[in-house]
């Protein structure tokens, strides 16, 4: 976040040093606004370029194993832009490399996922699924998995058939 303020303040005093040159390449002949609203206008637009520039620098980055199980876009009344062209501000990936199984119960399996969002840092959740059931869980400390396949201490959520992140780990494995 740091590092996108000091952008911005580069755009503007950039934006604002080009119209300072050009004006005294043509002797003063530009209107004194003019400065001060391309600093603003270039502020702007490197605003609106990291919003619409993250998404795709996290999705870069990632390993091959990392599919992105959903997505959330976002809107804004004081970003008006973001109604005809919304911004991914969060998503969740699905590290399908960890997916694993147990023998006896083939329909569950165990993965980890991991939580992007814009402004925060990653964060990572163990979670075990249940094709069969249509229910998932995030694995906690007390969530005990016995030899046997069976798990004590799980609060399952159902969920329907198209939750992104049942399907993923469903469908990876």
């Amino acid at each position: 976040m740091f590092f996108e303020l000091i952008a911005t303040l580069v755009a503007g005093i950039a934006a604002a040093g080009i119209v300072f040159v050009i004006n005294r390449s043509l002797k003063g002949r530009l209107p004194r606004w003019l400065m001060p609203v391309a600093a603003g206008f270039a502020m702007l637009a490197a605003t609106i370029s990291n919003e619409y520039g993250w998404f795709p620098r996290q999705t870069d980055n990632m390993p091959p194993e990392f599919v992105i199980a959903e997505s959330v876009e976002a809107t804004a009344f004081y970003r008006p832009w973001t109604y005809l062209f919304p911004f991914v501000e969060r998503f969740v990936a699905v590290d399908t490399a960890t997916i694993n199984r147990h023998p006896a119960v083939p329909e569950r399996r165990i993965a980890e996922i991991f939580l992007y969002s814009r402004w925060s840092p990653v964060k990572s959740l163990g979670v075990l699924a249940d094709c069969e059931a249509l229910r998932r869980a995030p694995i906690t400390e007390a969530v005990q998995m016995n030899d046997d396949g069976s798990v004590e201490g799980v609060k399952w959520s159902t969920v329907p058939a198209t939750d992104p992140i049942l399907k993923t780990i469903c469908e990876a494995s």
